[in-house]
């Protein structure tokens, strides 16, 4: 009887473990920091409506898909509530140059561009020069390396 619950124990600590694993490794449809902010707290709907960088206030925010959203008004949030993925960063976030090249990296908010009515976020000012020599050929190696790496 012993050696039943030992068993059953083991086994249940081995599908924790695995389904910790998955949790820690798999990567998230959006990128947030530590605490769960998406684009390091800054508001997405600014990017299209002021055409700048502007932080969010936590005051307006907003839940979607496992991360915070700030803004910077209620006009912005809700806008953003009602048409998230018009305003949503492409790549869920990451940077848009890394996906291109099959990877994935974290972004600095002050680097971005918006193509074709889409958000693009970049590792920094430098990858950003880079991302823009060939937008429309980055998206489309993005595009194609996007769907394999959500899948890991």
């Amino acid at each position: 009887m012993k050696k039943k619950a030992t068993t059953r124990i083991s086994m249940l600590i081995a599908i924790g473990l695995l389904f910790f694993a998955r949790s820690v490794f798999a990567l998230d449809a959006v990128y947030s920091d530590f605490l769960g902010k998406a684009i390091k707290g800054y508001d997405p709907v600014a990017y299209f409506t002021m055409q700048k960088a502007q932080k969010g206030d936590k005051q307006y925010q907003y839940e979607w898909k496992d991360a915070t959203w700030y803004f910077s008004s209620e006009e912005n949030r809700n806008l953003f509530v009602a048409n998230p993925e018009k305003y949503a960063p492409q790549y869920g976030g990451y940077c848009a140059w890394a996906v291109s090249n099959g990877y994935t990296a974290k972004i600095d908010p002050q680097a971005w561009s918006i193509y074709e009515g889409k958000l693009y976020l970049n590792y920094n000012q430098s990858v950003q020069a880079k991302w823009v020599k060939d937008v429309p050929n980055n998206i489309a190696k993005a595009d194609g390396h996007w769907p394999t790496l959500l899948a890991q």
